[in-house]
């Protein structure tokens, strides 16, 4: 499969971009004071600010990275998403009320009300920039991403797109356009997954033993035939063939390198398939179903709950990674590994959640520390907590933030069928992850790829705008009104507020640059 732009594709990108554009300069005319700007005026609907809580937090890491991790690892990558939605508990029970009772535009307002201490605002205002800022460059990664297949261009013009489309967001409407964006956003991000899931479960599941075979080697040599490398590819005899067709890779001392070999990627980005070198854009489909309960090649359509029994009963390829250094570079080689079913819905397979199955203690304290990090940092995010300033009391805070628990809890279960679908669909691009989504949708055709990519580059629009959003509450009013004690009117606030967003966008896209470069030099 190639990554080549479509019509379909450019065309479903435009109007999603053109509309998040059309809406954002109609409410610019709204948010003149500075109220408005930073706070939508304390008016929008408790609903509204829970979807768009989901539309803020869904960014390209939940979305893409989360989707990925399912299928390349299984469960594990779902234990993520568990880890995030934890911490809006800890948003519901802690935070939601306090915030928005003590505070006006940011989370410094709430931190500081009853101390009024200079070292406390400065320390707020620079954490909230400094997480926004880093923040920001994950999610135009992914930005950069999903141009490259949607619309044929390179990296670095989904960064700039991103940067660009965003910087005129924050600085017309501010967050009452932010808001209405991250509502659409995420209400249109939840439905189409679901439509998605439904498509994947009306295909059912269908089990490919010969493709599997025919994919490690043209034919099944005895075991211990030594061959040599196809197309260029290292001239050198270094790779066994065992007789169940699995690949061994040997040094030429006789260091057992990796299990099993399909893929490998230089790094110059040429890509090797079954020794065979092709061009940096080419990849071959993987990701399939080796055998099926009671030998079954195919389940028809498949319900919500059978979808998992079935998956539990069978064998599944997972795809590893080697990485190979020589005389002519890096070279990292995927490689399959069939795997119970069993074993990728049990949790515990990956080094970073071993703590859930094995005794040692170190292992299980960095399982119980990477959770507490997950749920904590997300009750800390500095676009999640300005949302709170947008609704019109504390009762409307904590309904937001319920109907936002649903919504991104009712996402995240439709990820787990995104990411075991990947992993078993044979579309799954082992090279890049971040892609399972939306070469999954592709699977059914280019115009559900094409619509959930451009909901996938929206879904990063809504976040960075919001992180934007915090930044430049935490520059013109935490820095300049509140620690400088500049006094100012509305409106020079608000232009303050938008030089801020400019700078800040303008920032993350040079920092992001600067070390693409650095990789490539």
């Amino acid at each position: 499969m190639i990554y080549t732009a479509s019509l379909s594709a450019i065309l479903v990108f435009a109007v999603f971009v053109g509309a998040v554009l059309a809406l954002s300069f109609y409410l610019g005319s709204k948010a003149k004071s500075a109220s408005g700007y930073f706070a939508a005026h304390g008016s929008v609907h408790w609903f509204v600010n829970g979807v768009a809580f989901a539309g803020d937090y869904l960014s390209a890491a939940s979305f893409l990275g989360i989707c990925g991790m399912i299928a390349s690892s299984g469960y594990d990558g779902f234990l993520y998403s568990i880890g995030y939605l934890a911490g809006w508990i800890v948003a519901l029970f802690v935070i939601a009320e306090p915030i928005k009772r003590l505070g006006r535009f940011t989370f410094a307002d709430a931190l500081d009300a009853k101390f009024d201490s200079r070292g406390i605002k400065l320390a707020a205002a620079i954490s909230t920039l400094v997480v926004s800022v880093f923040y920001l460059i994950p999610q135009m990664v992914g930005a950069g991403t999903l141009v490259r297949p949607l619309l044929g261009l390179p990296h670095y013009a989904g960064v700039l797109t991103v940067g660009v489309v965003v910087i005129f967001i924050v600085s017309t409407a501010g967050m009452v356009s932010t808001t209405w964006v991250q509502f659409i956003k995420g209400s249109m991000l939840v439905v189409f997954c679901a439509l998605l899931t439904v498509a994947i479960l009306n295909r059912g599941l269908t089990a490919s033993p010969d493709a599997f075979r025919e994919a490690l080697a043209s034919e099944i040599l005895p075991s211990g035939t030594i061959v040599e490398a196809k197309g260029g590819w290292r001239d050198k005899p270094y790779v066994r063939l065992v007789h169940d067709g699995k690949v061994t890779i040997w040094r030429k001392n006789g260091e057992r390198l990796a299990e099993t070999q399909y893929l490998s990627v230089r790094n110059d980005g040429t890509r090797i398939v079954n020794g065979e070198v092709h061009g940096k854009g080419d990849f071959s489909p993987v990701g399939q179903i080796l055998t099926l309960p009671d030998n079954s090649t195919r389940t028809g359509p498949i319900g919500p709950i059978e979808f998992f029994r079935t998956l539990q009963d069978s064998t599944i390829v997972l795809w590893k990674s080697e990485k190979i250094l020589d005389d002519e570079g890096e070279t990292t080689v995927y490689y399959p590994v069939p795997t119970l079913g069993n074993d990728i819905l049990y949790p515990g397979t990956t080094k970073d959640f071993a703590g859930v199955r094995g005794d040692d203690p170190l292992q299980k304290l960095n399982f119980l520390s990477l959770m507490l990090a997950l749920f904590c940092g997300t009750a800390a995010l500095p676009h999640i907590l300005i949302r709170y300033y947008t609704v019109k009391d504390q009762a409307s805070a904590r309904k937001s933030t319920v109907v936002g628990i649903a919504t991104i809890g009712l996402f995240y279960v439709l990820t787990l069928y995104l990411g075991l679908g990947a992993m078993t669909s044979g579309t799954l691009d082992p090279t890049n992850n971040n892609m399972s989504a939306p070469l999954l949708a592709k699977s059914f055709g280019e115009l559900p790829f094409a619509i959930v990519s451009a909901i996938a580059f929206t879904t990063v629009l809504g976040t960075v705008s919001g992180l934007i959003m915090a930044a430049s509450g935490a520059v013109a009013h935490d820095l300049m009104e509140r620690y400088f004690e500049i006094e100012w009117t509305d409106e020079a606030k608000v232009r303050a507020g938008k030089m801020a967003a400019i700078v800040v966008g303008g920032i993350a896209m040079v920092l992001l640059r600067a070390d693409a470069w650095s990789l490539t030099v």
